[in-house]
């Protein structure tokens, strides 16, 4: 898949980073609109269309987490990857909980960050519509459709992040099964780091609201052990 001249959303108050990261990514044939605070990126999201984006933690005039919190008011679906610096483990919790999609920690090799870019952009630009979607999932009175990142229930529809999308899949790939905090965090985040062990509780709570309308699906939590997702599933 081509992704050449997709738009990028780059925040970053770092002027030599943001100079450095804007140049690979021009170079690897990205349109890239950077920003070097919060009130400028959210100017520049509000008059433009973009495909992904990529926010610094720490911005003046307004931090990345209010940035991305304002653009998930505007818009579920588009991804959204956190820089966060290597010792500020309470960022990658924050930015997950709050409806970012990953993070990238400082320093980072640029083949890393152009690796996860392309990921995340397969991953929105492949998105079709529920009558077409190839991995669909009948979740109890639910219709969950992975590849649209949507969940529907008598005519309303919840456009999920990356994140919750693919622990509700791994949960429906499993239904009624012990499944360890670790395997879960390994299968959805590639990691069973324990920063994302706290964030992982989030997730969980979002899911239990989202499918709170029916009573009989379940997220068990097993207190040491792990959790159990109850429920009835047919899988397209």
């Amino acid at each position: 898949m081509n992704f050449q001249g997709e738009k990028i959303l780059l925040v970053e108050d770092d002027k030599t980073l943001n100079f450095i990261v804007k140049d690979n990514l021009e170079q690897a044939g990205y349109i890239v609109i950077s920003a070097e605070d919060g009130d400028s990126a959210m100017k520049m999201f509000k008059s433009d269309k973009f495909s992904l984006c990529l926010l610094d933690v720490m911005l003046p005039k307004k931090d990345g987490f209010t940035v991305a919190t304002e653009i998930r008011a505007i818009d579920d679906h588009v991804p959204i990857i956190f820089l966060t610096a290597r010792s500020m483990t309470e960022d990658r919790i924050n930015g997950l909980t709050i409806g970012g999609d990953d993070y990238i920690t400082k320093p980072f090799s640029m083949e890393e960050l152009l690796l996860k870019i392309r990921i995340f952009l397969k991953r929105s630009l492949s998105v079709t519509e529920p009558t077409t979607d190839q991995n669909y999932y009948k979740v109890g009175i639910f219709n969950f459709y992975f590849d649209s990142l949507v969940l529907e229930v008598n005519g309303d529809r919840k456009t999920l992040t990356y994140k919750e999308a693919e622990l509700l899949r791994y949960f429906c790939d499993n239904p009624n099964k012990v499944l360890s905090r670790s395997d879960i965090l390994k299968q959805v985040w590639g990691s069973d780091d324990y920063y994302l062990g706290r964030s992982l509780d989030v997730f969980i709570s979002r899911l239990r609201k989202y499918l709170g309308s029916d009573e009989n699906i379940k997220i068990l939590n097993l207190h040491g052990i792990g959790f159990r997702f109850n429920a009835a599933i047919t899988k397209n």
